[in-house]
C-alpha cells in the first residue's frame, strides 16, 4: 500500500470535506480523466480508477471513518481478522462465546421467557458501491461479509463430539427457577431465569472446543447479490436468511443491503431521469446540425435546429433510468450550452468583426434588445 496515494489527495479536498463536496470533487476529476474522453491515455485511465477508489471509500461514512482513523489498513477487505472492527464493520472479534453472554447478546440478560425455543438470528447491515450504469441497468455482485453461524464442529448444539448436554437439575429443564418469599403482606412468587444453565434448560459438562460451548462461530461468507436495475443512491435491498443464524432451530435473519451509487462524470439522475449538459460550437447553434449525444444506450444523433439557444433543453424519450420492477424507462434531457471559442487567431476575430459589421444599424444586439421589448408586452 505504500505507492497509494492519499484518498483525500487524489480528489483533492481536505480531510473535513463534506459529502456533497466529496462527491462534487469525483465528478470533477472523473471528468478529466475519463477514459472515452482520453483514449488510450494509461495515465489517464489510472486516474480514473485511482478516483474510483478513493470516491468508493470516502463516500461511504463507516469506511470513511475507519479510513480516518487507521489508514488503508481500515480499509483493506482483510484486515480486522480477529479484532473487533472486522469486515465491513460487522465483526465480533475478540468475544468469548460463553453460554450467558450468547444469550445476552442475542437475547439480553435476565428474561425469564423460554430460552430453549427458536430464536430468529439478528439482521447484519453492509453497504456496497456501484456504477451510475451498473444502477441503472442492474447487475450482479459480490460482498463479503462477516456473520454467525452454527458451529461446523458441532452441528451448534455446543457439545464435543461423543457427548450430550445434561438436563439442569436447578430448573428441570425449564431454564427458570421460581422463588418464594415470605413478607408481612403474604408470600410473594417471582419466576427468574435459572443461573446454574444461563437459562439454556441444560448444562454442557464437556464444551466444544472450536465454539467453547456456545453452538456458533463468527464466519465470513462471499454472497452473490442481484442489484436490480432503476435502484437509487441510498436505496437498500433486503437479503432473507442471509443475516445472523437464529437460535434453536429458528431461521436466520436478513442482510440489509444499502447500495451507494457513485456519480457520472457526464449525466446526473432525477428519478428516473437522466440529464446531460452538452456543449455546442456557435456554428452549431447558429446553422443548426445534426450532433451525437452521449446516453446510457450509447452515442445517438439529434438534429438541433437552426438558431438554438445556451439553456435550451430537448428530450430524449426512453433514454432514462429503468423504473424498478418495471420495464418503463424515464426519459433523457439534454440541456444545450453554446462554446465560446477562446484563443482566437487574428483572421478569426477579423472574420467574427465582419459577421458582427453585416447586422448594420440593426445589429444583433439591437434586434434581441428590440425583441426583448416585445416579450415583456
Amino acid at each position: 500500500m505504500a505507492d497509494k496515494r492519499d484518498y483525500y489527495e487524489v480528489l483533492g479536498i481536505n480531510k473535513g470535506a463534506t459529502e456533497d463536496e466529496i462527491k462534487k470533487a469525483y465528478r470533477k476529476v472523473a471528468k478529466e480523466c475519463h477514459p472515452d474522453l482520453h483514449p488510450g491515455d494509461k495515465d489517464a485511465e489510472r486516474r480514473f480508477k485511482e478516483a474510483n477508489e478513493a470516491y468508493e471509500i470516502l463516500s461511504d461514512s463507516e469506511k470513511k471513518e475507519r479510513y480516518d482513523r487507521f489508514g488503508f489498513a481500515g480499509v483493506d477487505p482483510s484486515y480486522g481478522a480477529g479484532t473487533d472492527a472486522g469486515f465491513g464493520g460487522f465483526g465480533f472479534g475478540g468475544m468469548d462465546f460463553d453460554l450467558g453472554s450468547i444469550f445476552d447478546t442475542f437475547f439480553g440478560g435476565g428474561q425469564t421467557r423460554d430460552q430453549n425455543a427458536p430464536r430468529q438470528g439478528e439482521n447484519i447491515r453492509a453497504s456496497i458501491t456501484v456504477d451510475f450504469e451498473e444502477a441503472a441497468f442492474g447487475c450482479e455482485k459480490e460482498i463479503k461479509i462477516n456473520r454467525i453461524e452454527a458451529c461446523d464442529e458441532c452441528s451448534g448444539s455446543g457439545c464435543e463430539k461423543g457427548t450430550a448436554a445434561e438436563i439442569c437439575p436447578d430448573c428441570h429443564g425449564t431454564g427458570t427457577v421460581r422463588t418464594v418469599r415470605q413478607t408481612a403482606m403474604g408470600a410473594f412468587s417471582s419466576t427468574t431465569r435459572c443461573s446454574k444453565c444461563g437459562g439454556r434448560g441444560k448444562i454442557i459438562r464437556e464444551p466444544c472446543r472450536a465454539c467453547r460451548g456456545s453452538g456458533v462461530q463468527r464466519k465470513q461468507r462471499t454472497i452473490k447479490v442481484s442489484i436490480p436495475a432503476g435502484i437509487d443512491d441510498g436505496q437498500a435491498i433486503s437479503l432473507r436468511r442471509q443475516g445472523n443464524s437464529g437460535m434453536n432451530g429458528g431461521p436466520a435473519g436478513e442482510l440489509i443491503l444499502t447500495v451507494a451509487v457513485r456519480p457520472h462524470s457526464l449525466f446526473e439522475r432525477q428519478g428516473t431521469s437522466v440529464l446531460l449538459e452538452m456543449p455546442v460550437s456557435f456554428a452549431q447553434a447558429a446553422l443548426g446540425a445534426e450532433i451525437e449525444v452521449p446516453t446510457l444506450d450509447g452515442r445517438v444523433k439529434y438534429t438541433m435546429p437552426a438558431g438554438t439557444q445556451t439553456g435550451t433543453v430537448f428530450r430524449l424519450k426512453g433514454k432514462g433510468i429503468p423504473s424498478i420492477n418495471s420495464k418503463v424507462r424515464g426519459d433523457q434531457y439534454v440541456t444545450v450550452f453554446v462554446d465560446v471559442p477562446r484563443n482566437l487567431t487574428a483572421r478569426q476575430k477579423e472574420l467574427l468583426k465582419e459577421f458582427e459589421d453585416s447586422f448594420g444599424g440593426s445589429s444583433a444586439g439591437e434586434g434581441g434588445h428590440k425583441r426583448g421589448r416585445k416579450s415583456k408586452k
